[in-house]
């Protein structure tokens, strides 16, 4: 429980200090930048994470087991998560923070509980509950009400809204299959985070920024000009990695549903981070502190079934 919460916590330090290096210079300067933003930052937040991890399972000895796991079958579900939970999830999750702003996309992004128990019924066959739909609704609802609040610089509030969804279907899904590789295949959460990172930036430098043509611009970036904003993304990078380690940590003891629902307090925390760090007033008010209770609440009830709950509570 207390990997849940720290990961929210950390997650959220992640998303501020993202928020302000999409801020930066050459992100915003040109169509080029503003258009590669959310495809090369993440390409460069989940590198600098995988080194990070490779360094400390180099250290601990634990490279020959990790990279064991892609001799297994077990190995076909994790790059599927990973492709999944990254790409998808992270580059959606990035554009909601670049175009609707650290503490807005923070909570807009916390649907993925919701949109979880949705994917599951789809896929699964799992039952969702009368009230659980009420709950989804009520959630999308208040991150329809974030959009109009005029304190609030929201840049494109529709492909931010496009990048909640695209988060939400990512993590959503990676957290199902992962539970299931962990639980019933015995994978280490550590050993998950690492090759799901590893996916993640293959599938971004290998595929995405290539299609995209971005390959000139993200090299142009490791110039000694750009010093700011790539220390920036890397210490983005390291709250993440921590944040990644707690929360799969916390997926793989309490379960998928329980992780979700702790791990979405980033929003509370965002919100604070960005006050203090970034002087975003603008959401101190009514409507928007009601919408972030709203989503995050009915977020996590959207993902509950308290039929099962109490019985797993008597038993």
């Amino acid at each position: 429980m207390l990997c849940g919460i720290f990961a929210g916590i950390t997650w959220a330090l992640e998303t501020v200090i993202l928020g302000i290096a999409l801020s930066m210079s050459p992100f915003v300067s040109g169509a080029e930048g503003i258009f590669l933003a959310p495809f090369v930052s993440t390409f460069i937040h989940d590198g600098v994470s995988a080194l990070l991890l490779l360094g400390a399972n180099g250290i601990r000895g634990r490279l020959k087991e990790i990279f064991g796991i892609c001799k297994t079958k077990t190995f076909r579900l994790l790059v599927l998560s990973s492709a999944i939970g990254g790409p998808v999830g992270m580059t959606g999750y990035v554009l909601a923070v670049n175009y609707m702003g650290p503490s807005v996309g923070a909570v807009a992004s916390a649907i993925y509980p919701a949109i979880g128990a949705v994917l599951a019924y789809v896929f699964l066959k799992e039952k969702i509950k009368w009230y659980q739909w009420i709950f989804l609704f009520c959630t999308l609802l208040g991150v329809w009400g974030l959009s109009y609040s005029p304190d609030l610089d929201i840049k494109n509030f529709r492909v931010g809204l496009l990048g909640v969804f695209m988060c939400s279907f990512g993590w959503g899904t990676e957290g199902v299959i992962l539970s299931k590789c962990m639980r019933e295949k015995g994978i280490k959460s550590g050993d998950a985070l690492q090759l799901r990172q590893i996916v993640s930036v293959l599938i971004y430098g290998l595929i995405i920024i290539p299609c995209l043509r971005g390959v000139n611009f993200t090299a142009r970036l490791f110039s000694a000009a750009n010093i700011p904003v790539m220390v920036t993304i890397a210490i983005a990078a390291f709250f993440a990695t921590v944040s990644y380690l707690l929360y799969y940590r916390a997926i793989s003891q309490v379960g998928t549903a329980k992780a979700m629902g702790l791990n979405i307090t980033y929003t509370a925390w965002a919100m604070l981070f960005s006050v203090v760090l970034m002087h975003e007033y603008g959401i101190l008010n009514f409507k928007t502190i009601s919408c972030a209770v709203l989503v995050v609440v009915c977020g996590v009830l959207a993902a509950v079934d308290f039929k099962e709950l109490l019985k797993k509570e008597y038993t």
